[in-house]
């Protein structure tokens, strides 16, 4: 699997729209203050952020054209539990003088731009930086793929 879209094989990706939000809803109910496997776009759609796993999708399939155009990125299709996958830089390893993690980009549902960055590290992540959408992400590739350690 290269992308998002040739991961999308779960039941949670299939199902009515209508029967997974039901679901996800009465587990969230049945237990509130646990942090249930979900995917990005399902948490979002929860909190009013997304109207349909289809605008998660497209989120995912935009990314997924620019990165693969351009070398050195990578989709790693596993992630939390249940979650969509994340990309990682792999060129930004040759920065760490010990084994590490390299740039990796994830989708999230923390903010409307549903990406954020980690830069380059090894041991301790540093903050994640909250990109703004596509648009910022294409503006601002060039130097995430250049960030240090």
């Amino acid at each position: 699997m290269t992308t998002p879209s040739e991961a999308r094989r779960a039941w949670v990706h299939r199902a009515p729209e209508s029967q997974v939000m039901a679901l996800y809803r009465a587990a969230i109910e049945s237990s509130p203050h646990s942090d249930l496997p979900a995917p990005w776009w399902l948490r979002a759609m929860a909190a009013g952020g997304l109207s349909s796993r289809r605008q998660g999708f497209s989120v995912e399939d935009r990314v997924a054209k620019l990165l693969t155009a351009r070398p050195g990125w990578i989709f790693v299709p596993w992630g939390l539990e249940a979650d969509t996958g994340y990309w990682e830089y792999m060129p930004s390893e040759r920065r760490l003088a010990e084994p590490g993690v390299p740039t990796t980009l994830a989708y999230t549902h923390r903010h409307g731009g549903w990406l954020d960055v980690v830069p380059v590290h090894a041991r301790t992540a540093p903050p994640a930086i909250a990109v703004d959408g596509l648009v910022d992400l294409r503006k601002n590739l060039a130097r995430f793929e250049s960030l240090a350690p």
